[in-house]
């Protein structure tokens, strides 16, 4: 029997290294190296012969102009935030891996979508973590057609491969990959040869067939995808599910997507008979109070390829303590922080002895520089206890030195907040429209002195 080889694998970025060592060379991580075991060396031409045609086929060289550049039929999931997501709906051959917290909805969303699916093409769904009786009682609570659906309980790699080879299906889902495992590696199942070489084997069946691939995976506690980074350059498509326990609202972000936008965002609730798709998100995060309330307004953000209208909280009190707080729920805090400094330097408004709380209300999560404006503006309304009008909507990138700069698709989101009944927009100057829009007032600034004037005027 050939012996084992022992290799040491770097957990964030899959680079190889023949010894351990403390801190990975290639991406810079500290002790993300560990031991791994695998396949031993002994027949190297059917080693080789394993990764033949990884990508789908084996091809001879040809030049780029002579690639084909007929656009792949997509399938729809039968629900449009799910397609939004994926770009427009699955491509026959591509990987797609789901994550999230346990409890998200992640095996809720990729049964209600594949019992849908099975009544127009094969699909196999193969449990490893929970039993048949337990995925039927859910199908039979969603109230999902079960008729078609065919299912398989099962961990290994291998006896999966030789199911699929007979069923043939065109839609297979493998919840989940962590605990899937290859006979060769000696390794436990979730370990990083395993997750690796497991994925390995299913993607490169998914390829080679025309499989559509489902893979479910789990997170750390920081909410990033468990297992070696490679995973994430295998597949074609990575989506996240998050959502709190205490909400009932599920977001599906795309984090990569080889066929489609990143970033792109789809709202789901959670109902006792699964996930109902919400095709206007904007409206649930917009139930705001009938009383104008201070440090509350709304602003305009853009989620992959549409604008989303969120409310953003601010709180300014008295600090208690020696140190004033700056807690920041849905935005970075370290820009929290930059953005009080501008406020001081180029508003004149002294937050320094001042708690600072701010909060994206239904539990989105903005990562782009145009809530700075908005952000500036609830601090400002709830140090001054003066609330800002209900039908005023504001966005716009701050610099440091308290210029206000132009962000993406400006005339898009004021287009997106008049739909909505907004009659007053706070934008910057080069996002204002050519055109007046019916029934909106906009008003462009240049300056966070300007905009603070404008707020004192409205």
């Amino acid at each position: 029997m050939a012996k084992a080889k022992t290799a040491f694998v770097c957990t964030e970025c899959g680079a190889d290294y023949s010894k351990w060592q403390g801190q990975c060379t290639a991406c810079q991580a500290w002790n993300t190296i560990s031991e791994v075991r695998g396949v031993g060396g002994g027949n190297r031409g059917a080693r080789g012969a394993r990764f033949e045609g990884f990508a789908g086929s084996l091809s001879a060289v040809q030049s780029l102009d002579e690639v084909s550049l007929a656009e792949q039929p997509r399938i729809s999931t039968g629900m449009q935030e799910f397609d939004r997501v994926l770009g427009g709906g699955l491509v026959e051959g591509s990987a797609v891996l789901m994550g999230g917290h346990p409890g998200a909805g992640k095996s809720t969303l990729l049964l209600q979508a594949v019992c849908h699916l099975a009544e127009k093409t094969p699909a196999l769904y193969v449990t490893g973590e929970e039993s048949l009786q337990q995925v039927a009682m859910r199908a039979k609570r969603l109230g999902v057609p079960t008729k078609d659906l065919k299912m398989l309980s099962e961990t290994s790699v291998e006896r999966l491969m030789q199911v699929a080879e007979a069923e043939k299906p065109k839609i297979l889902v493998v919840d989940s990959i962590q605990v899937m495992h290859v006979a060769d590696i000696e390794s436990a199942p979730g370990s990083v040869s395993q997750v690796r070489e497991s994925a390995a084997y299913l993607t490169r069946f998914a390829k080679q067939t025309g499989t559509i691939l489902f893979l479910v995976g789990h997170v750390t506690k920081d909410g990033s995808l468990a297992g070696p980074k490679v995973l994430e350059h295998m597949i074609d498509c990575s989506i996240l599910l998050e959502g709190s326990s205490d909400s009932r609202y599920r977001t599906l972000r795309g984090i990569k997507n080889r066929f489609g936008a990143v970033n792109e965002l789809g709202v789901f609730a959670m109902l006792e008979q699964g996930l109902k798709e919400v095709k206007n998100p904007s409206a649930i995060f917009l139930n705001r109070g009938e009383d104008a309330a201070p440090g509350s307004v709304v602003m305009v953000v853009w989620e992959g390829t549409r604008p989303m209208l969120v409310e953003i909280q601010a709180l300014v009190d008295m600090a208690q303590g020696s140190y004033p707080r700056r807690v920041a729920v849905g935005l970075d805090q370290n820009r929290l922080a930059m953005l009080l400094a501008v406020l001081h330097r180029h508003g004149g408004m002294h937050v320094a002895d001042q708690d600072v709380f701010v909060n994206v209300v239904g539990g989105v999560k903005v990562a782009e520089t145009s809530a700075d404006l908005a952000l500036l503006a609830a601090i400002v309304s709830s140090f001054r206890d003066r609330a800002l009008p209900q039908d005023l909507v504001i966005f716009g990138e701050v610099g440091l030195s308290g210029e206000i700069r132009p962000v993406p698709s400006g005339q898009e989101r004021i287009y997106e907040a008049a739909k909505h009944g907004f009659t007053r927009a706070l934008v910057p100057k080069t996002n204002a429209p050519r055109k007046a829009i019916e029934g909106m007032k906009v008003i462009p600034v240049t300056k966070l002195s300007d905009a603070l004037t404008a707020l004192e005027e409205l």
